[in-house]
């Protein structure tokens, strides 16, 4: 694993306008990072990143298995009763899942480390799938990367061949999202144009225009009914619409399905540190604000937070820490291990891993100048190079 860089290409913000990154330079600073590179070797994405997010997939399975049968387990997620059977229901019927991306720590030498899995609203998948690949091709054309580079990267394909299987082909699939004008907004496009691809019928509608009918049914700013949809939005803010009370009574398919709101809270590492003490791909973390089988220092984590948000350091560190402060925390926190990220050229990086259905079918890195990954980092490409 090396950190390369390459001449910065002129032109590269002119040809992400033209595919629609429409967020490649927010707030005036590049969100998209075109001069730089990680660099692995195949062995390394095959062995120490793909096999073992698959693996951690199953895992996540199993928690969920068991925690549908278990109250106690989806109170310590901070699920609220209401949506208990209702989730237990999702599962037990087998609802299909589109996808998720799990965050490593990784430095090229022993196994990634889990930091956390983003198993409902994950996002950068865009930058992902689609612009970091055309960067690859762009570089071989350049002749600034030998021909036959490859990438950890078959997302594109991988998420239009999945749609039909997590959705009714023959029925409007709506999608939906925070209208931000911005990443939200141009993510769910992005997805929305994968379904289009897959030969979906499709239609958007803001989160804030979404209804109830008189019969109880989730209807869009047309008047129609949703019957089936793909949501940008988390299932912890879901419950907490005024529209959340109506969900269990709902017969609206939702992309990601219930039984995702056990693996979309930090609630989930502890319970996978329960099940699997010692696993090589784990980090120690338990539930609460501090454990005594932790030394400082460690890291605590709000059970659901966003972009790094309200996570703290705790105890004495000689690392750049940087966390922005968004309120969270209010349902919980859990404890983990202190494992910062590598350092490359002052770069803290953290590698996101896909998996679409069950397989693991692509990375993005994305990296700071400190050792908490939060919305001010930079999005940076994967290569693979033997």
């Amino acid at each position: 694993m090396k950190r390369l860089v390459l001449p910065d290409r002129p032109d590269w913000q002119d040809r992400a306008d033209a595919v629609g990154f429409i967020y490649h330079t927010p707030k005036g600073e590049d969100y998209w990072r075109d001069e730089a590179c990680y660099q692995f070797t195949l062995a390394q994405v095959e062995d120490d990143l793909e096999d073992p997010a698959e693996r951690l997939h199953q895992m996540c399975l199993e928690v969920v298995d068991h925690a549908v049968g278990h109250p106690d387990t989806m109170r310590r997620l901070a699920i609220p009763d209401q949506y208990h059977d209702w989730i237990k229901q999702s599962w037990i019927d087998k609802d299909p899942s589109l996808y998720g991306r799990f965050d490593f720590r990784y430095d090229g030498q022993g196994p990634a480390k889990l930091y956390e899995y983003n198993g409902d609203t994950p996002t950068a998948v865009f930058e992902a799938a689609v612009f970091q690949w055309m960067w690859l091709e762009n570089r071989i054309e350049r002749g600034e990367l030998a021909p036959g580079t490859d990438q950890f990267n078959s997302l594109h394909e991988a998420l239009i061949e999945r749609f039909p299987a997590v959705t009714d082909e023959t029925r409007l699939l709506h999608f939906t999202s925070v209208d931000d004008g911005n990443e939200d907004r141009a993510t769910t496009l992005y997805m929305e144009d994968c379904a289009r691809q897959a030969g979906l019928e499709t239609r958007w509608v803001d989160i804030e225009e979404i209804g109830i009918d008189a019969k109880n049914r989730y209807a869009d700013h047309q008047s129609d009914v949703i019957e089936q949809i793909f949501k940008l939005y988390p299932w912890e803010f879901m419950h907490r619409e005024l529209f959340g009370a109506q969900l269990p009574l709902s017969t609206t398919r939702w992309i990601e399905p219930p039984w995702k709101a056990i693996l979309s809270n930090k609630g989930l590492l502890p319970l996978l540190w329960e099940g699997w003490p010692g696993h090589e791909n784990l980090l120690p973390t338990y539930f609460g604000r501090e454990h005594p089988d932790l030394d400082e220092p460690f890291i605590r984590k709000p059970l659901f937070s966003r972009e790094g948000a309200n996570i703290e350091v705790v105890g004495d560190h000689n690392d750049p820490i940087n966390s922005p402060d968004y309120g969270y925390g209010e349902e919980g926190y859990v404890c983990q291990a202190y494992a910062p990220p590598p350092c490359f050229d002052g770069q803290y990086p953290v590698l996101g891993v896909w998996i679409v259905g069950d397989e693991a079918r692509g990375m993005g890195v994305r990296e700071r100048e400190t050792v908490i990954t939060d919305d001010d980092a930079r999005f940076v490409t994967n290569v693979i190079v033997d």
